[in-house]
């Protein structure tokens, strides 16, 4: 016997899986959260469908079928539509994010595969919050910057050194600053920057540059100045409780 709709939603809520979301409710949702950051995306979307209609219309009076190829173009015409709902969705929530700290992970969400990338910054500057992300690809290893370039600089050759130390010289290590001012990559464009980055070593290598980067590990607490970790010896009249 079928089973009724509330038992099936009684026995996913005790599995405690979430019910899946539908295409359709999905893509209202990615509508909804773009207007309300970009009202005008609804005017552009219609112009992109209503303009494939047109130009189906045209070419259908080219051959005696005008309606009919309208017809046959409208799905292309909605899924244009979408594609540009998609690219303006992406670029308001760039906006959003765009100046906040940690930001640049976000771009590597849009690198495709073959990149290892660290989401979790892997150098911080605790006064000024700037940051250092690092990637690893074909380019080699790459290192996002957050911050001004003249502030920042010294972070990020700090951490350039470091990883220089484990991997020599035979791996490039690249310094891209990102940001909106001169000399820096506005972070709408980052992920197609660091694609269109020229390859220097294989996948193979990629993948062994990564373990051996990972090991490094992330953000490192500061040491206090004057302390050499060392030399530093137990208070032994502290363990015997004098």
């Amino acid at each position: 016997m079928a089973r009724s709709k509330a038992e099936s939603a009684s026995e996913s809520a005790k599995s405690g899986k979430p019910a899946k979301t539908g295409r359709v409710r999905q893509i209202w949702q990615v509508f909804t959260m773009t207007r309300q950051a970009d009202p005008a995306v609804v005017w552009w979307m219609l112009l992109v469908f209503v303009g494939t209609l047109a130009l189906g219309f045209v070419v259908g009076l080219l051959i005696g079928h005008p309606f009919y190829i309208m017809i046959l173009v409208s799905p292309l015409g909605f899924l244009l539509a979408l594609i540009l709902m998609a690219r303006r969705a992406e670029r308001a929530a760039y906006a959003r994010f765009e100046g906040q700290p940690g930001a640049s992970a976000m771009a590597f969400q849009n690198l495709r595969r073959g990149w290892s990338v660290e989401q979790e910054p892997v150098a911080v500057d605790p006064r000024t919050r700037d940051v250092v992300f690092r990637a690893v690809g074909r380019p080699g290893v790459v290192l996002v910057v957050e911050g001004p370039p003249n502030r920042a600089a010294k972070l990020a050759d700090g951490e350039r050194k470091r990883v220089t130390r484990v991997l020599g010289q035979n791996v490039p290590v690249t310094v891209v600053m990102c940001g909106d001012g001169e000399g820096q990559v506005p972070l709408r464009k980052l992920s197609a920057h660091l694609m269109r980055m020229k390859p220097n070593i294989t996948k193979d290598e990629v993948s062994e540059v990564a373990k051996r980067l990972r090991a490094l590990g992330g953000v490192r607490p500061p040491i206090p100045k004057g302390i050499d970790p060392t030399r530093a010896r137990p208070d032994r009249r502290a363990t015997r409780g004098h």
